[in-house]
């Protein structure tokens, strides 16, 4: 991912740097595992030696790489070089006992899933922090009223706090996805060549993960499974595709012709450069775009999944810039969409005009309850109720001044509802008598 789009923490974990020293922490800790087993003639002191002296340097290691093309031995050789330094000419390199039984997956593997629950504690941090925002401001929007929409229609009033208590739910399902995708990510490999353990004890395997945090693959082929890798990158898809959901909510609100809502407008802020009025939401379009790559993204987990026979190396490259990258525009996204959401400016007076521009044609719906209390079929009532919500509609999409839903009621001859009935029914809390019930709940949400 491009630094423009790379948050610092989580640019380090998908460094070169970083992969470099977790490689460096799984031989050391195999070293120190072998010496505690005592079954292959390395001892406690030869561990310490090599945890003490082991080091690399990434210029180093490409400088190598070129020549073996291959980037574990050229890792094992720059390592080497610091841990043997200091040895006394004519005495046992320590190093010999570095990648001792393991073979390339067993450290590639194992380390990509050390990274991996590094990055999912940030973006579960990210989720958890915007849910607080949306849980916050749910409540401080509660009675704020607002008209709802279905197909971009006015359907029936509701509060704008509403709209948040849903992003907040939303959140709190993406924090369950997270964290069990981390389960099943945090998972280890050290069992040699096609994975039986030939010239490796499982003890190894199990001391490594440990200390890790990881746990030991119940039977790896010599690689772990990317059906685990598919599933955490098709949780970060369907994470982006939840914070695209509430960015778009957020770019319809600030459409001229809405504007209930935009985004925060920074002082300097420049929208466009031929048209000095423009506010564009401009932030809540990068995390709806960036969203697109990461949904993408979880394509290539899945196509990661189908290997030759015990492994093979097709999935690598393409794993190695789409986890970096999904993990990379996710984060940027979230703290995106927080300060967004945080900053969300919002207009009651806009929503109360919004509400009525169709001229009480949200109240149909309470109208025709009405009617069938009445006595009459539901069949006979919707047409009452149609027949003057068209001629309603016909005025408003004209753009023509004329009689509101209510007014063409009341001259009605077969509408025959009290006008004490129609004050009821035309009152927007009337619909929102049990709001309280969504809001009660919401309280009990925990991030």
């Amino acid at each position: 991912m491009i630094p423009r789009y790379t948050r610092p923490e989580m640019g380090k974990i998908w460094s070169n740097e970083n992969k470099f020293n977790i490689w460096k922490e799984i031989e050391v800790l195999a070293c120190e595992a072998q010496a505690e087993l005592g079954a292959s003639g390395i001892t406690k002191e030869d561990a310490q030696w090599i945890r003490d002296h082991a080091d690399f340097t990434v210029e180093r290691i490409d400088e190598i790489e070129a020549v073996t093309n291959h980037d574990v031995i050229a890792f094992l050789t720059n390592m080497a070089e610091y841990i043997d330094a200091d040895v006394p000419e004519g005495e046992e390199k320590p190093s010999r006992w570095v990648h001792y039984g393991m073979t390339s997956s067993d450290l590639g593997d194992t380390a990509l899933s050390y990274q991996i629950t590094q990055a999912l504690d940030i973006i579960i941090d990210d989720v958890k922090k915007i849910g607080d925002v949306c849980k916050r401001r749910a409540f401080e929007f509660q009675n704020t009223l607002c008209v709802g929409r279905t197909h971009g229609i006015h359907a029936e009033p509701m509060t704008f706090g509403m709209k948040f208590g849903s992003w907040a739910w939303s959140m709190k399902r993406d924090l369950d996805r997270l964290q069990q995708a981390r389960e099943v990510a945090a998972t280890g490999a050290i069992s040699g060549a096609v994975g039986t353990y030939s010239s490796i004890d499982p003890f190894i395997e199990q001391y490594v993960c440990e200390h890790l945090g990881l746990t030991p693959d119940p039977l790896s082929t010599q690689v772990l499974a990317r059906d685990r890798h598919a599933q955490v990158m098709s949780t970060l898809a369907v994470v982006a595709a939840s914070f695209e959901s509430v960015a778009l909510q957020v770019r319809l609100l600030q459409q001229s012709d809405v504007i209930e809502a935009e985004e925060p407008f920074k002082k300097g802020q420049k929208g466009s450069s031929a048209m000095p009025h423009k506010r564009n939401p401009i932030t809540a379009e990068r995390v709806c775009g960036l969203a697109r790559t990461i949904k993408a993204n979880a394509q290539v987990g899945f196509d990661d999944v189908a290997l030759f026979y015990e492994r093979d190396i097709s999935h690598s490259g393409a794993e190695r810039t789409a986890l970096a990258d999904s993990f990379i525009a996710l984060d940027y996204i979230a703290e995106k969409l927080r300060w967004i959401l945080d900053g969300l400016q919002t207009y009651p007076e806009a929503m109360k005009a919004n509400m009525y521009k169709t001229r009480g044609l949200i109240f149909s719906s309470k109208v025709l309850l009405a009617l069938v209390q009445t006595g009459i079929t539901r069949e006979d009532a919707y047409v009452i109720v149609q027949r003057n919500a068209m001629a309603t509609w016909h005025d408003v999409q004209q753009a023509k001044p004329g009689p509101s839903y209510r007014e063409r009621l009341e001259t009605d001859p077969e509408c025959t509802l009290s006008k004490e009935t129609l004050d009821e029914i035309f009152d927007p809390w009337d619909f929102l008598t049990r709001k309280d019930v969504v809001f009660d709940r919401l309280e009990k949400l925990e991030f």
